[in-house]
């Protein structure tokens, strides 16, 4: 089966939150705020091992992350050397015999404010959550996209623009999911900025997109 190019992401500086949130949730090497990071997302799934191990032999990368599950693969490689990144990416691309723009298109499954959060609907987010707090009565931004590993896009990007709180982030599965929490205004300001940025990433639109 040939590979498909799913999500294929470079973040030039990884934000504190974002990167404190993979620490916590990675079984590799753990980056530290302001690295440049890259994300990709293939299938099937199993064909990953074979995209790490030619970065890992060709460049001077560190891994974070490597999630084979039942549909998708997602990795996660990162350096202080943007230039060791950019040349990790270059030869996963090369690998599979396709370039940047074969991947696919982010679709914006879901984006929802949710505003003074009541305190029973906090605690059960508290209780699942990998990242920050959220408190009662702060606003909760919630995103879903797919392919799933472009919610790390999202989530670096509303870091970037607003002051704001990352609750949770899954960049793999089915559908990427973001939880991020603040004042009303900093959270309109955190989602416009990840909208803006899943919309701004160019691709192939697959014909189920259009149907959807």
């Amino acid at each position: 089966m040939a590979t498909s190019l799913r999500t294929y992401v470079f973040l030039d500086s990884l934000q504190p939150q974002l990167a404190a949130h993979i620490c916590t949730t990675c079984r590799g090497y753990f980056p530290v705020p302001y690295v440049a990071s890259l994300f990709v997302e293939i299938a099937p799934g199993m064909a990953i091992h074979g995209l790490i191990d030619v970065a890992l032999k060709g460049t001077n990368v560190q891994p974070a992350t490597l999630v084979v599950e039942r549909a998708y693969g997602m990795l996660e490689v990162h350096s202080e050397d943007k230039g060791e990144v950019r040349s990790a990416g270059d030869a996963i691309l090369g690998h599979i015999g396709v370039k940047e723009e074969d991947r696919l298109k982010p679709k914006l499954i879901s984006n929802t404010i949710i505003r003074a959060i009541e305190p029973m609907h906090a605690m059960i987010l508290d209780k699942i959550r990998f990242g920050s707090m959220i408190e009662p009565g702060q606003s909760l931004f919630i995103l879903e996209c797919e392919p799933a590993a472009y919610a790390a896009l999202a989530a670096n990007e509303a870091e970037k623009a607003a002051n704001v709180r990352l609750v949770d982030v899954t960049p793999y599965g089915a559908y990427g999911r973001l939880y991020m929490c603040g004042s009303e205004a900093e959270i309109d300001s955190a989602a416009a900025a990840a909208v803006a940025a899943l919309k701004a990433v160019s691709g192939k639109e697959p014909a189920a997109f259009k149907d959807k």
